[in-house]
This record gives structure tokens, sequence and C-alpha cells, in this order.
């Protein structure tokens, strides 16, 4: 069962878990199946995405129009991601934005490039979470794959429990979708996921803050 976030009769909002896979695969159906039978309808569809290891707020449209026109949203960038990460290696920045081209590298990762003609661009700020431990608010405002997870690595600082790039070993990978802000038929969202029991009660007890 997922923990239902927001319901309107054109969306819903749930709080993915980590390790549950969205991508178009035989998993991504049978998430969506799962999505229609707990909500009570025939079929719901996908809007975006969030990687099997990233947890957080999943929109999903509950008829065929909805399902163009915030799909439209998603692809304009007028949705607004806040994103959630944690690692315990110092950045070489505290705060500012991470930009460059993306390219494959090896084992399935991507790598950041001075490349600027179609960028990956990230705005960040980060504080102190514990001895040790440093959470990141992290703001995309493009779209592509491994975004985040490249700029935590070129800050330096490599997502907690995120192997590929680097991060140190942990229980799960400390990305989290936290938030999402969009309007939709006149009215202004803001859809807020909760952390799991995983994340640190210091960061949780730290919440809410404001996004960027």
């Amino acid at each position: 069962m997922f923990s239902v976030l927001l319901r309107h009769h054109d969306f819903a909002a749930v709080n993915k878990p980590h390790g549950v896979a969205v991508h178009r695969n035989g998993s991504s159906d049978g998430l969506t199946r799962a999505l229609a039978a707990q909500l009570g309808v025939p079929r719901v569809w996908l809007v975006h995405r969030l990687d099997q290891p990233t947890s957080g707020v999943l929109l999903v449209a509950l008829n065929q129009e909805a399902a163009s026109a915030l799909a439209q949203q998603f692809a304009a960038k007028t949705i607004r991601k806040t994103y959630l990460a944690l690692s315990d290696k110092k950045p070489a920045k505290k705060q500012g934005w991470v930009k460059g081209g993306m390219e494959k590298s090896r084992r399935g990762a991507w790598k950041l490039t001075r490349d600027m003609h179609n960028p990956a661009v990230t705005q960040f700020h980060s504080r102190s979470a514990a001895p040790g431990l440093r959470l990141f608010v992290l703001q995309p405002h493009t779209g592509k794959t491994h975004q985040l997870r490249v700029a935590m690595k070129s800050l330096g600082s490599p997502i907690l429990g995120d192997a590929l790039y680097g991060g140190s070993p942990a229980a799960r990978l400390f990305l989290h979708a936290w938030k999402l802000a969009f309007d939709y038929g006149g009215t202004h969202y803001e859809i807020t996921a909760p952390l799991d029991e995983n994340w640190p009660q210091s960061v949780s007890d730290g919440l809410p803050l404001h996004p960027l």
C-alpha cells in the first residue's frame, strides 16, 4: 500500500518508497495496477518518473486529459520540484548552482561536462544535519537522467548510499523527492512527502525547511 498524500478527481500523489521501480518495464505495470486498485479506479497514468532507489512524491493522473495536461507541465518545467539528499562528504561550496552537459560514462553512470549547449541545471543549498553529515536541498531546473546524483558527485559530496557515484555505503540511497508545487485548474498545489524511518531523526526534526 502506498501512502496517499493528495487525492483529486483528476490526479493523485503518493509517497513512493525507495526500491520501487517506476520506469517502463514489468515493474512499472505492476506499480500502476497496484495504485489503480488502491485508489479504486480502472487505471492511472504515470506523468513523470522517479529512479528506483529514490523515494518521495509521485504524481499520477486519473484520466487521459489530466495525464496530457500534467505531462505537458513537466515537459515545460512549470512544476517546481524540490529534493532532499544526505552526504557525509564536505561539498566544494555550500550553496549555488551546478551547470553542465551530461554524457554517458561507465557502468551505467553519467558524468558532467563543460558543454553548455543543453546543460543540466541544479540549484542547491546545504547545512549541517549531524556531526559528519550534511543535508542538501536540491532544485533541478532540468530533468536529465541521474542529474542530481551527478551534481552531488561534482560537488565532491556524492549522495550517501550511492555506490554508482562514489557515495559511502548506507541502508539506502538518501535522495528524496520532497516537494512538488504546481498550478492546476486555477488552484495552486504544494505536496510534501514525509521522510521514512531510515533518515536521521535530526533531519526529520529540522523540517519543514524552505525550498529554494
